[in-house]
């Protein structure tokens, strides 16, 4: 059993807030305050959200305007934005020391959008160094703490998001995502978090032309979820792959969810990632009642050339283009993980990018074609539940042995490379309570069937589950 003793409101889904500040039945202020109490209660324990900045939030709900008929308008709730995206006015660190004391004097595209839609921002939430890594920890604030128990990794990037989530301090909080860094931590946490089209949710970067990294939402539920996404997408010329969003909301989606879906089952990628013991055993479960409920479950997986080497061509490149014009006084603080990842990048030739270029079309063309047959592809978010947070990256799982901080991470890397939509949904907990996240990967700028598949599968797994307050040992 889990237990809540923060403020009544907190408990509460994020639809459900703003409908009634809609209602004018809630204030803002009303949130702002609960909000601080629960941060105030539950940081010390987890370490979420290390910046904050309630008195700004404060102040713009005092000067609160914008498209109220909107159906992203959030009309005063609080949100979380990640360490990664400036905020003006916050310090905004990016998880390292050379930046430590980083003011910025102009917020991110994304942050003035949600701003705009009534979003007022909290804080920061703690992310690993630039966001490379699964597990959330820097020099400059240190570790964030899994909620469910707190001496598990609370997964990465985006880990200080989904604890502030599962910890019930924000209804909800930004993310980003490349190698799973918005769906790791939303398994781990018993959260939702969707890694939308690249484009949809568009923000400022110096290699705009690079769309693997996206931002997109994080939340308790996947109405949340969707109401956060009508609030971030939109067009946004300062982004050059940027689109507009769908006419119809991705809300209205969440409505007409039926479980009676096609589901391509991959419990391993093809062969492609390990999977322990458990997590197979957990994620056929959730396969089972899927069918009970009146889902067609068939265990299959398309065709993934070369994946891997395409992957991190594909992310060696992204780095490379980020920091080849970096000062030395930004990149010699650098974790031995992202100098690697630098030096990586930048070691690339025109065949090695040529090659992951042709693969990555033939995976998308491959997909494509599943996806006609299938409503999603299913397959784990990670292939092992959370281990230590002192152990920096897995090295086993599945019996097989990992040499690479990103191996663990292999089911990431295919929604990535594509361009598709991916979900974390949860779908209950493991023998030890901690929650169970099942991927869950859609056609081509398909968010809104993404999110009905996920509606359906959080209704027929007893879902949403949290907030909790943090559990600090276990027996």
């Amino acid at each position: 059993m889990t237990t809540f003793t923060g403020p009544e409101l907190c408990q509460m889904e994020a639809h459900q807030v703003v409908a009634l500040l809609r209602k004018g039945d809630l204030s803002p202020d009303d949130l702002i305050d609960a909000s601080q109490a629960r941060l105030e209660q539950v940081e010390p324990l987890v370490n979420a959200v290390p910046v904050t900045c309630w008195d700004r939030a404060r102040s713009k709900a005092k000067t609160l305007s914008g498209p109220t008929d909107h159906p992203g308008w959030l009309a005063g709730l609080p949100i979380g934005i990640k360490d990664l995206t400036p905020v003006e006015g916050v310090r905004s660190t990016f998880g390292t020391k050379a930046l430590s004391d980083n003011i910025p004097k102009a917020s991110d595209p994304i942050v003035t959008r949600l701003e705009t839609r009534g979003g007022l921002v909290m804080g920061k939430t703690n992310t690993p160094e630039f966001g490379a890594g699964g597990n959330t920890f820097n020099d400059v604030f240190g570790a964030t703490l899994n909620p469910w128990d707190t001496r598990l990794n609370a997964g990465g990037s985006s880990g200080g998001a989904a604890a502030s989530l599962a910890s019930g301090a924000l209804w909800l909080s930004h993310g980003s995502d490349h190698g799973g860094s918005l769906r790791t931590p939303a398994a781990y946490c018993g959260i939702v978090g969707l890694r939308p089209s690249p484009g949809l949710c568009a923000s400022a970067s110096v290699t705009g032309f690079i769309g693997e990294g996206v931002q997109g939402p994080m939340a308790r539920s996947v109405a949340d979820c969707a109401l956060f996404l009508d609030a971030m997408a939109g067009f946004e010329p300062r982004a050059p792959l940027s689109f507009p969003a769908p006419d119809q909301p991705y809300q209205q989606a969440v409505v007409q969810a039926d479980p009676a879906l096609r589901i391509g089952f991959a419990p391993d990628l093809g062969g492609f990632a390990p999977v322990d013991t458990d997590m197979a055993r957990y994620l056929a479960r959730a396969m089972q009642a899927m069918e009970g409920a009146g889902a067609t479950v068939e265990e299959t997986c398309p065709d993934l050339p070369d994946l891997e080497r395409t992957y991190h061509v594909i992310r060696g490149g992204m780095w490379a283009a980020n920091f080849v014009s970096a000062p030395e006084s930004l990149t010699r603080h650098f974790k031995p993980t992202l100098a690697q990842n630098l030096a990586f990048g930048l070691s690339l030739s025109a065949e090695d990018i040529a090659k992951a270029q042709l693969s990555r079309s033939l995976i998308y063309d491959n997909m494509r074609a599943f996806l006609e047959r299938f409503d999603v592809l299913a397959c784990p978010v990670v292939g092992n539940m959370p281990h230590a947070q002192s152990e920096e990256w897995v090295r086993l799982v599945g019996g097989q042995a990992l040499t690479g901080y990103m191996d663990w991470l292999r089911f990431a890397f295919m929604a990535t490379v594509a361009g598709l939509p991916a979900i974390s949904v949860p779908v209950g907990l493991s023998d030890d309570g901690v929650p169970v996240g099942l991927q869950l990967i859609g056609p081509p700028r398909g968010e809104a069937k993404l999110l009905a598949a996920a509606r359906a599968v959080e209704i027929v797994m007893g879902g949403p589950i949290g907030p909790i307050d943090p559990v600090t040992s276990k027996s």
